[in-house]
């Protein structure tokens, strides 16, 4: 299966410019036969805790222009958008899956980054997400879940591929890096890490998604700093070899 790693810009807190600014770039990885195409954490509004103000309901806009773009194109598409739900005041920071159909799938963050009050902002979830996309099982994570390798192993036996959508700052970018290899080593899965770029409320960010192969090496990268389409061929085989040959579980 073709995945494509969106590695974009994102407009603070204004999807209504984050909207067209993604939409051709989704259609070129379509274009270019892409069956999953992967946006970053919190795409259309960047990682903001004013969340008075950018949650939204569970058939908001931001998940509205991913079943939008997955239905017109015929694809998976993912990226992560602050929903509220029943019983809370806060949001999740909630990864939506929308397939060709128009039906969406959930993974709610379960780490909270703290150190930027997220957890103050936000409510955390729980339940791992895994998916067969295609003959790939994919199971899905959001930026600080990267730093909680338990989670990644106790579904390891269940996935091919690993995804981390982020917004992932430039001043830990070899934490961000050495993460996503150690998961793809310890898991011998394979790994693709989905960051932005640009500037948002005074942090930098430098993209750096990659992608992973399930004995470390990297498979494909995107440039720092730059908008780009990462597009990389997932092959499941590969993961039973490497298991088989090297079964270290």
């Amino acid at each position: 299966m073709k995945v494509a790693a969106i590695q974009h810009d994102i407009f603070w807190e204004q999807p209504e410019k984050n909207f067209p600014l993604l939409t051709p770039l989704i259609e070129k990885a379509a274009a270019e036969g892409a069956r999953l195409i992967v946006l970053s954490e919190l795409f259309s509004n960047g990682f903001s805790m004013n969340t008075k103000n950018i949650s939204e309901a569970l058939d908001g806009a931001s998940t509205q222009f991913l079943i939008q773009q997955a239905t017109e194109l015929g694809v998976w598409i993912c990226g992560s958008v602050p929903i509220l739900s029943r019983g809370n005041d806060l949001p999740h920071n909630s990864l939506v899956l929308a397939d060709p159909e128009g039906n969406t799938l959930r993974y709610e963050k379960n780490h909270l980054f703290g150190y930027a009050g997220e957890d103050k902002h936000y409510v955390g979830g729980s339940s791992p997400l895994t998916v067969d996309l295609e003959g790939v099982r994919c199971s899905f994570f959001i930026c600080f879940d990267l730093r909680f390798g338990p989670d990644f192993w106790n579904i390891a036996a269940a996935t091919d591929l690993f995804i981390v959508v982020a917004n992932w700052p430039e001043v830990r970018r070899n934490h961000w890096k050495s993460l996503l290899k150690a998961r793809a080593i310890e898991n011998q899965a394979f790994v693709l890490g989905v960051n932005r770029i640009g500037k948002g409320n005074g942090l930098t960010y430098s993209g750096d998604s990659r992608l992973y192969g399930p004995m470390g090496k990297t498979i494909s990268k995107a440039n720092k700093h730059e908008t780009q389409i990462l597009l990389s061929d997932i092959e499941p085989s590969t993961v039973t070899k490497v298991r088989s040959d090297f079964p270290f579980r």
